[in-house]
């Protein structure tokens, strides 16, 4: 490729490659463990009582340590996902450096703002149940994946493990539920 190519944008596809390529390796999905199940209904059990129905919970050594739920509209907030609230709870007790050795667990994928956060955070690992996919049309989303976030902040590690108990967060919202 020359240089005049490279210069007007012909050289974005191969240098994208390759920043994406090396990102990769930052994150990785993970299996769940056998607790993995009893966190991510307690992230759902928050999200019944959300304004709308999300729910996280951030969890160290088997210890929850703060609870979120979506407060946008009682809040007159629109941050307060209940990814961002989990990570505000967890701030009033405990030291930002212990979010390297903590899992979040999101009731449904997070959106680009709250992946953002927890990327920013530094947790060791996100664990969520339903996916961006499962809930367009659903529910107003940004349709980008957390995987495509993570890869794309080469100084995260984190793992990610997805999909689980989607179905019993998906019920959340049935037509009409969401409280507007």
């Amino acid at each position: 490729m020359d240089r005049r190519t490279l210069l007007t944008g012909g050289g974005t596809l191969l240098i994208a490659t390759a920043l994406t390529q090396d990102a990769q390796a930052r994150s990785r999905r993970v299996p769940v463990t056998p607790e993995d199940s009893h966190f991510m209904q307690l992230a759902i059990d928050q999200a019944k009582d959300g304004d709308l129905p999300f729910g996280a919970i951030i969890v160290r050594d088997g210890n929850v340590l703060a609870l979120g739920q979506n407060s946008t509209k009682r809040n007159s907030d629109p941050t307060a996902h209940a990814t961002m609230m989990a990570i505000r709870a967890f701030l009033s007790g405990q030291e930002p450096d212990a979010f390297r050795a903590s899992t979040i667990y999101a009731s449904c994928e997070p959106c680009p703002m709250c992946m953002g956060a927890i990327i920013w955070c530094g947790f060791q690992r996100l664990v969520y149940g339903a996916s961006i996919d499962e809930l367009l049309g659903k529910t107003d989303q940004i349709d980008v994946t957390v995987g495509q976030i993570a890869n794309a902040a080469p100084f995260a590690d984190i793992g990610i493990s997805g999909g689980l108990l989607a179905g019993n967060a998906l019920r959340l919202f049935s037509p009409h539920k969401d409280k507007k």
